[in-house]
This record gives structure tokens, sequence and C-alpha cells, in this order.
């Protein structure tokens, strides 16, 4: 009886689904950074406020990564799905920028996890836009 070795999902994937995930996935790490700082080494993390629409953005993103074929590139709904979350992450982040004074008072800085956080939402944007392209092997 001869056993197959367990496949690697992600090694049928299409590099734009694939990219898209790994994209999301770092955008997680950023909501454990910090967001805001304050001068005394306090800082709150993107699971607060506005936060959440980006972890909503990054849920919505990984459910487009896995429906439909995963071997093909997103078709024209799940792009519109990846897209809409995409800016969800950086709308989320923007909102949390400009009412991050008025919350937490105006000696609160922005922390290096709502920066990046920001910039995701944008670069997966730009990428399913088509503004960022990935080089093919040949």
């Amino acid at each position: 009886m001869e056993q197959t070795p367990p496949s690697n999902p992600f090694a049928t994937m299409h590099k734009q689904r694939l990219y898209s995930l790994i994209i999301a996935a770092v955008a997680f790490i950023t909501l454990l950074l910090p967001w805001v700082t304050f001068g005394l080494g306090l800082s709150y993390n993107g699971f607060r406020g506005w936060g959440i629409l980006s972890l909503l953005g990054i849920a919505g993103v990984v459910v487009s990564v896995f429906m439909g074929d995963k071997a093909s590139a997103y078709d024209d709904s799940t792009k519109k799905i990846a897209m809409g979350s995409f800016g969800a992450i950086a709308l989320g982040a923007l909102i949390f920028l400009i009412t991050k004074n008025s919350t937490y008072g105006p000696f609160s800085g922005a922390g290096l996890g709502l920066w990046a956080c920001k910039v995701l939402g944008l670069a997966g944007l730009a990428f399913l836009f088509g503004l960022i392209k990935i080089p093919q092997n040949k």
C-alpha cells in the first residue's frame, strides 16, 4: 500500500491569490503592532475602534482568496470582493488616523502598525488594479 505525501495546498494556488493572501497576513500582523503610542511607552494595538474595519477587510480578502477556483486568477466578482476588502483595510486605518486625536487626546502619536496597515491596504489595491506587476517566471 503506497502512501502519497500530503500536498501543499498553496502550491497550486494562482500567484494573484497567493500574494493577496500574503498581504492580508502581513496586514493582520500590523493589527498586533502599536497603532497609538503615548510618551511613557504605553501603546494600543489595532483591535479597537476603526481598526475593526481593517480586521473585517482582512477577513474579506481571505474569503475572496478561497472562493472559486484557486488555481486561476480572480474572476470579476471575487476580484471586486478582494478590492473592496483591501479598500476596507486602508479605510479603517485612515479613519483611525483621522480620529486619533479626538479619541486618544492630542499627545497621542500614530504607531508603526497604523502606517503599515494603511500602506498594505493601498498596496493590495494597487496590486489588484494592475499598478504593481509581479514578474512571471519563464
